[in-house]
């Protein structure tokens, strides 16, 4: 201070400015405590928070915590008053030892933004400790011609305290011939030696019993002692001499168990007995009377365990040397211990995270770790890589921090998962290394829609499905992961024929089954085109559409529908007309038929089932046209029946049929004439069962009577008929035979025209139906459009009443 008012005004306040600058910046990032040993676990050391600059709160809340590299925790922090405190018992002299500084150095996080601050602590002494002699009986040889003034070196006690707490100085208890003389040696430690103070007298007395005190100053003092007896003796009035006051041996750390490394020589100048020295190691309290062995003859100091320089530096061993009465002398030995390059490096990984997501940018830290080496100089330089072509890098903080961080965004349809090895390198030789493994989960975000593995699909069912049929399976696959590669399937709905697309096929949303939901008809649609989409769970949703073409395959379930003949609606048997005249070949009528089916469900062959006369006509196979086979004689009956049937050619094939009736006349007034005969014999046929009973219980006579009656009936009616033909005979006997009369309902082309004819007997009147021509009708041909037309027929024919034919059995007939 004086210098500093000596100085201007000016330049004292430059010099001051920049010392306090220097204060600063030696204080920057690092707090400091003293804390005395064996205090009670949780003890307070230090207010964190506030040197920090932090509320007590903050701390949990930005994530503070204490790194250590690898010991065990001897602090921790009070997160509710924002202060550090002990983490259990601390004992000094096992942390430190005998060292008189004392620091325990650990770093402090900050998670919230990775900030590393140093904290040291330094742990204070207390007197835990009492001095402690090596032996509790030490025994003692003096010649007694010993002169008064002679030294004798005794065992030193050991306090593990330091500082006042330590061994301060050593007591004799009271006697006649010895005292204590205490000498400090050049390491500072207080050697204790008994003093002759008068000749001995071995007759006189020739043990003598001493009590060595040893005291430290601590509060409260402590103490130690040990006995010692000494043995008189009549000679040897010399102790042994090393030939070095201290001993020195470089050793390197990786010598092997058993090697000798020193071998220490004290002289005695007496002879014999007394001049026999032997070698002893002080049990001193440590590690190394572990560590070293010393032969008790030839002096050789040996390796009894490993050394390890990261353990200890260097070791001091104390030699004894004593002859054979018992005189001893002391010397050091300290053995320095050389590093090799024996440790790799060790991680110690403050923070990684297992999981980061895809859309993370460049930049984003995955790891903060620690590489440390135990090794010294080169063998503790230490370099880190990692492997190439990955997406990360490594960036180096304060001691030997590193960050791993992303270099580029990451794709997890192309790597899910890093198992990332990072190589910690020192620099000794031969290299010492060590891999780390962090292992980092890419997390999914919905950034791919589901695809189809083609842009269309096409499916085939068959008509008249069974409900719930399955058509076809869809699937689409989404590289994300979990919700985002959930996908699921809809149909987009649209009017089909005037209902929903969902009344006829629905689709399984988790498979992509496609099924029925009613049996189709090939009739009705034979195709359908859908749109199925699918669509992920994830946020936000993504989907991709597919076009399906089901087409509806076509099922012979369709028997063939006859357009013609067509059963006349009044319940009568239509008639086809056949003239006499008719060459083989003759084209009588054809059966016309469609089927709804298609291909070849839908060919039709038609054959002749059934006949009255076999061999009289003849179907064409495929154009359904019914012909003559041959002539017609005057022996062939005048109506025939025809059972004609169509089939299609389906699996398994369906056929219908239908009944002709063909009339042999060689015109319409020939049908009236025998139409009596028709009638009868219909009438007959369905009465004979009921004659045929009467028969059975009537007598002969009746069957004679019924018989006579009938035929009267017959005759009675044929002259009716007659009756009726002569009047219509001049208007009629211009039709050719060819045309068509239909008798009982019977239908029929009339060359151009289609003409329905019912004639009845029974009936009060009778039909006579000239409809519209229909030109496409396949039995047109040019020879029949040349003759005459049947509307020619004389309007009066069509109003004829009841007074134009004669009245037979109480009825008249009409044309209407």
């Amino acid at each position: 201070m004086a210098v500093l008012q000596k100085l201007p005004q000016r330049r004292r306040l430059v010099l001051l400015c920049l010392v306090l600058a220097a204060l600063w910046e030696m204080g920057v990032g690092q707090m400091r405590y003293s804390v005395p040993e064996e205090i009670d676990k949780g003890s307070f050391v230090g207010n964190i928070a506030k040197d920090l600059g932090m509320q007590p709160w903050e701390l949990g809340e930005r994530g503070v915590r204490i790194v250590s590299r690898g010991r065990t925790q001897l602090f921790a922090l009070n997160p509710r008053g924002g202060s550090l405190v002990t983490a259990g018992r601390i004992d000094r002299e096992e942390l430190c030892a005998q060292s008189t500084l004392c620091l325990v150095n650990f770093n402090i996080l900050l998670e919230d933004k990775l900030n590393i601050y140093s904290v040291e602590v330094e742990i204070t002494d207390i007197n835990d400790n009492a001095p402690r002699f090596g032996v509790e009986e030490l025994e003692l040889k003096i010649s007694e011609t010993t002169t008064p003034g002679f030294r004798i070196p005794l065992k030193s006690a050991h306090d593990a305290d330091v500082g006042e707490n330590t061994l301060q100085k050593y007591e004799l208890n009271s006697n006649d011939h010895f005292s204590l003389d205490v000498r400090s040696g050049a390491d500072g430690n207080k050697y204790p030696e008994l003093v002759l103070e008068r000749a001995l007298d071995r007759e006189e007395e020739a043990v003598h019993h001493l009590v060595l005190m040893a005291l430290d100053a601590g509060d409260p003092v402590r103490s130690g002692t040990s006995r010692i007896r000494v043995m008189v003796l009549d000679v040897n009035d010399n102790a042994p001499v090393f030939t070095q006051p201290e001993y020195r041996v470089s050793v390197p750390e990786n010598v092997p168990v058993g090697t000798r490394i020193l071998t220490v020589t004290a002289t005695d100048a007496d002879e014999g007995h007394n001049a026999q020295v032997a070698y002893f190691q002080d049990e001193t309290p440590g590690e190394s009377s572990e560590v070293f062995e010393v032969k008790s003859i030839s002096g050789e100091i040996t390796i009894r365990k490993s050394l390890d320089y990261e353990a200890a530096k260097f070791h001091e061993i104390d030699i004894e040397a004593q002859d054979g009465p018992g005189l001893l002398t002391r010397t050091k030995v300290i053995v320095t211990v050389l590093d090799v390059n024996d440790n790799a490096p060790e991680f110690y990984m403050t923070s990684a995270t297992s999981s980061i997501s895809e859309d993370s940018p460049p930049g984003t830290i995955i790891a903060l770790f620690n590489v440390h080496d135990r090794d010294s100089g080169q063998n503790a330089f230490l370099t880190c890589s990692l492997p190439e072509n990955l997406p990360f890098k490594l960036e180096r903080s304060v001691d030997n921090y590193h960050r791993l961080v992303t270099t580029r965004a990451l794709d997890r349809e192309q790597f899910s998962s890093y198992n990332i090895t990072v190589t910690a390198k020192d620099g000794g030789n031969p290299s010492l290394s060590t891999d780390a493994h962090v292992l980092l989960q890419v997390a999914d975000i919905n950034d791919n829609p589901p695809m189809f593995p083609h842009t269309s699909y096409s499916a085939y069912i068959p008509e008249n499905n069974p409900r719930g049929a399955s058509i076809i399976s869809v699937t689409a696959h989404d590289p994300d992961s979990d919700d985002n590669a959930h996908v699921t399937y809809s149909l987009t709905e649209y009017a089909l024929q005037g209902a929903p697309l969902s009344s006829y096929i629905s689709i399984n949303s988790d498979t992509g089954v496609l099924y029925a939901l009613s049996s189709f008809d090939y009739e009705q649609f034979r195709d359908l085109e859908l749109w199925v989409t699918a669509r992920d769970s994830g946020t936000p949703q993504l989907s991709s559409n597919v076009s399906l073409q089901l087409f509806v395959l076509d099922q012979n379930d369709n028997i063939p529908e006859i357009l013609y003949p067509t059963l006349p609606t009044d319940g009568s048997t239509g008639v086809e007309l056949a003239p006499r005249s008719a060459e083989p070949g003759y084209l009588v009528t054809k059966v016309v038929a469609v089927d709804k089916d298609s291909g070849q469900n839908a060919w039709l062959s038609y054959r002749l089932l059934k006949a009255s006369e076999p061999g009289l006509f003849t179907v064409g196979l495929h154009t359904g046209e019914v012909r003559t086979a041959r002539a017609l004689l005057d022996r062939d009956a005048l109506k025939q029946n025809l059972v004609v049937a169509v089939q299609d050619h389906g699996q398994p094939p369906l056929s219908a049929t239908v009944t002709l009736t063909v009339a042999i006349a060689d015109s319409i007034p020939d049908v009236l004439a025998d139409l009596g005969s028709l009638e009868i014999l219909h009438d007959s046929d369905t009465s004979g069962l009921t004659l045929y009973l009467v028969v059975a219980v009537a007598a002969v006579s009746c069957i004679f009577l019924a018989f006579v009656t009938v035929l009267l009936a017959l005759r009675v009616r044929h002259w009716y008929t007659s009756r009726l033909l002569q009047v219509s005979g001049g208007r009629l006997a211009s039709m050719p035979a060819s045309q068509f009369v239909g008798v009982d309902g019977v239908q029929a082309f009339l060359q151009t025209y289609s003409h329905e004819v019912s004639l009845t007997a029974n009936s009060r009147k009778s039909h006579l139906i000239f409809p519209q021509p229909n030109y496409a009708d396949t039995l047109i041909s040019q020879e029949s459009c040349e003759k005459s037309d049947f509307l020619s027929v004389p309007q009066t024919l069509l109003e004829v009443e009841e007074e134009t034919f004669p009245q037979v059995g109480g009825e008249v007939l009409h044309f209407t």
